[in-house]
């Protein structure tokens, strides 16, 4: 029987654990950490956004440069199937009105539970807390706790992650062991940092919706947070590949609205009453959105109106790339072949975060991890069964 090994217990790993069982290979399945699938499990904590329900050709334009690496595997594995995944593994879902997919328990534990209980009843053998540290010759080197371990196998596919929350199992040390085929990690759906004045303390924690923000020649429209060290949210992260690059940032506080419409309303101010005050009547300002018009519009001019509309943001760069959700660069695309195997290293597979790709959130990062997992799964078997059968 061929054999397979995959390192690493992310969705990319488990996915092509699973995708090698079930075309009939003995599988061992390595985690550096003490449980499965910690970053997917995290990301659970705030709804579990599975995928998004979109059209293939919308849906691959949110992977920009790397939509054409990306789309094959996709358009084998995207967003139906995703749901038809997750449907077969016990979940009901539901559809947000942006077209997120969620379970409807909102957590992954029951979907992480079910998932781990097939893969191991298909007959995968799981080790946790084993380190992978390179190879030597043709066998896989692992640290674990009972000592220095080595594992052959016809096949083996990386699903290592990013290099973002590290203490999830993400670190990005593998990559010294491919310098010349990694590119260098950049975080991606990351915040930014803002050194704010005292005033804003009050606002630390605060969400700030209905707001369109624009950097780099691209506008995001969702919610972000004010925190101590910056602005974080869905909103901020869409537009990561500029602000990485220091592009001017701005704010709309009013995006369904015209700038003369604003101006009109502004200038209907009723005696005696303060700025805030007719902010908050003639706009319906939040005291957030009043707070951000305060910090960043001084001087403030007398017509209000384009500030309020393409309001300035000052920021001191992105938040560190081990507080970013997920990371750009890694194992280019150029080192792989159409199944995903490294060219310089026949049957060895890649798959997952450790690919250099980036997406926003909304269901785009967990699809292609699931989709290229599968992608290498199925490369690797193919591959397995071939020179099995060859000898």
């Amino acid at each position: 029987m061929a054999t397979g090994l995959v390192i690493g217990g992310g969705p990319a790993g488990l996915m092509a654990a699973e995708t090698l069982a079930r075309a009939g290979l003995s599988v061992t399945l390595a985690e550096a950490k003490p449980t499965l699938g910690r970053k997917f499990l995290m990301a659970g904590k705030s709804g579990l956004n599975l995928t998004k329900s979109e059209a293939p050709e919308v849906f691959e334009r949110a992977f920009a440069d790397r939509a054409g690496d990306l789309a094959p595997m996709l358009r084998r594995f995207g967003p139906d199937q995703v749901q038809d995944w997750a449907r077969d593994l016990g979940q009901e879902l539901f559809i947000g009105s942006t077209g997120r997919v969620f379970p409807k328990v909102m957590k992954a534990s029951p979907l992480s539970r079910a998932w781990a209980g097939r893969i191991v009843g298909a007959g995968v053998k799981v080790h946790l807390r084993w380190r992978w540290t390179g190879f030597a010759g043709q066998s896989a080197v692992f640290d674990t706790p009972e000592g220095r371990q080595e594992v052959a196998a016809d096949v083996v596919i990386l699903a290592l992650g990013g290099a973002s929350w590290a203490r999830l199992g993400s670190d990005g040390a593998w990559a010294e062991h491919f310098p010349d085929q990694t590119a260098p990690f950049q975080p991606a759906n990351a915040g930014i940092k803002v050194e704010w004045s005292d005033k804003m303390a009050a606002q630390f924690g605060a969400p700030v919706k209905n707001l369109a923000l624009k950097a780099g020649g691209q506008v995001s429209r969702g919610e972000v947070v004010i925190s101590a060290k910056g602005i974080e949210g869905g909103g901020i992260y869409a537009l990561t590949p500029a602000l990485r690059d220091g592009a001017p940032l701005t704010m709309d506080l009013m995006p369904d609205m015209e700038p003369r419409a604003v101006a009109e309303k502004l200038a209907r101010r009723r005696r005696g009453d303060s700025l805030s005050s007719h902010l908050r009547r003639a706009l319906k300002l939040s005291p957030v959105k009043r707070a951000l018009l305060m910090e960043f519009g001084r001087p403030l001019p007398d017509d209000l109106a384009p500030v309020i509309k393409d309001l300035p943001i000052r920021y001191a760069g992105i938040m560190p790339m081990d507080q970013a959700i997920s990371t750009a660069g890694g194992l280019r695309f150029d080192a792989l072949d159409d199944g995903m195997m490294l060219r310089d290293r026949p049957g060895v597979f890649v798959a997952g975060e450790m690919l250099d790709w980036e997406a926003p959130t909304g269901g785009y990062l967990l699809t292609a991890c699931l989709a290229t997992g599968r992608w290498a799964g199925r490369a690797a078997a193919r591959y397995a069964c071939s020179r099995d059968t060859a000898r």
